[in-house]
């Protein structure tokens, strides 16, 4: 059974750091691609970054280019989102998904990854 748990949410003030964290249990973690999207209030589920089973960061949403980077330690099986300079925007739900290998679909569509987790609540008041 696979499960993704993430990790790291919270409050914060603008300006603040958080960390998400992503553990992944029942795949072989080394052969997909680990993303994370964001859900805000009221909003549709927006693709953040994602990166490669090789490691590879295929891109960032424009609004956290600078600000957000995405890391992964395959020998623990876990993706990382390190937020910076938060702004009262990246207020949501925060969601890590696995995309399986070799997965023709565009990076960026919710669609092409397979498992998802529950969800990290990120707040970040001005």
């Amino acid at each position: 059974q696979v499960q993704l748990v993430e990790s790291g949410g919270g409050l914060v003030q603008a300006g603040g750091s958080l960390r998400l964290s992503c553990a992944a249990s029942g795949l072989t973690f080394s052969t997909y691609t680990m993303g994370w999207f964001r859900q805000a209030p009221g909003k549709e589920r927006e693709f953040v970054t994602c990166l490669t089973w090789s490691g590879a960061p295929i891109t960032y949403l424009d609004s956290v280019k600078g600000r957000f980077t995405i890391s992964r330690d395959n020998a623990k099986s876990t993706v990382y989102l390190q937020m910076n300079s938060l702004t009262p925007e990246d207020t949501g739900i925060y969601y890590c998904a696995a995309r399986r290998q070799y997965t023709t679909d565009r990076y960026d569509a919710s669609t092409s990854y397979s498992y998802w987790g529950q969800g990290a609540e990120v707040t970040v008041s001005s």
